[in-house]
């Protein structure tokens, strides 16, 4: 049963998952290697509940009780105790490895290791520790409070009472689960990015300006945004990593990012985090 859950990475999705988690009674130890980003967390956390009482989702009188719940620790050993252990760090490959390398060492042998990885392989992660049949992906959508899908992603060698344990898991928080196979991107980013990168293919070909691509696609697809302003809340930093694992993944040139994207990202205009993307913030 999963009572204690760590949560490694206080970013935006390392702190939507902390929140859902202790909203559901979960006791949750947040890890992050700096502590301006956890009391930032933390913060989020309190803000984001205040305004789910004031649009009476959530009685207010739960507040205090949720963020007790709520521990944090730049120390990866607090970790020891937890029945399920989530990455949410950086889409970077070698420091998912490295921090499952860790993990794998710290946590009790029957607790479950989760990568909330958008499009790295699981089974690529769980090779590089000695429980893969532990392994298993939870790519929470952002805002994670708010977004109702879970991808589930099986490795090769995850065993079928790890897949209950974090189906049951996922229904406990309210949320619905679609099941993926282990290959690059999974199932909604295998989709989206690639529908993101053509979008700045027709920006870089100037077949349209950032304006038309984005109301074309809002209005004529009936999407509540369009791909680029998509593209700038994701942080195209992010959009270009998941690119690069498909198109290193299939070898297939459809997944070629856009050189306008590639560019962007090395001139460090990253989207809203950055006041400079597709638009400026």
């Amino acid at each position: 049963m999963i009572n204690r859950v760590g949560v490694l990475g206080a970013g935006q999705m390392g702190s939507g998952i902390a929140h859902v988690l202790a909203q559901q009674e979960m006791e949750v130890v947040l890890f992050d290697i700096a502590a301006e980003q956890l009391e930032k967390a933390v913060a989020g956390i309190a803000k984001n509940l205040e305004r789910q009482a004031k649009k009476e989702l959530l009685d207010s009188r739960a507040i205090p009780g949720i963020m007790a719940r709520i521990r944090t620790t730049m120390a990866m050993e607090d970790l020891a105790g937890c029945d399920l252990a989530i990455e949410a760090v950086t889409e970077k490959e070698a420091l998912k490895l490295d921090i499952f390398r860790r993990l794998d060492g710290i946590v009790k042998k029957e607790a479950i290791l989760a990568s909330n990885t958008s499009s790295i392989p699981i089974t690529r992660i769980a090779a590089v520790t000695g429980r893969q049949d532990r392994v298993i992906g939870m790519h929470f959508m952002n805002p994670v409070p708010v977004m109702q899908l879970v991808e589930v992603i099986r490795g090769l060698a995850t065993s079928d009472e790890t897949f209950a344990a974090v189906a049951a898991l996922v229904a406990k928080l309210g949320k619905e689960m679609a099941v993926s196979a282990d290959y690059p991107g999974f199932i909604v980013n295998r989709i989206l990015i690639p529908m993101i990168n053509e979008a700045a293919y027709a920006l870089f070909e100037g077949i349209a300006t950032v304006e038309d691509i984005d109301k074309g696609m809002k209005l004529g697809t009936n999407q509540p945004m369009g791909p680029l302003t998509l593209a700038d809340f994701i942080g195209l930093d992010t959009c270009l990593a998941i690119m690069n694992v498909l198109y290193e993944g299939f070898k297939d040139s459809k997944y070629r990012p856009c050189p306008l994207l590639v560019k962007m990202v090395e001139a460090g205009f990253l989207g809203k985090k950055t006041g400079r993307g597709f638009y400026t913030y």
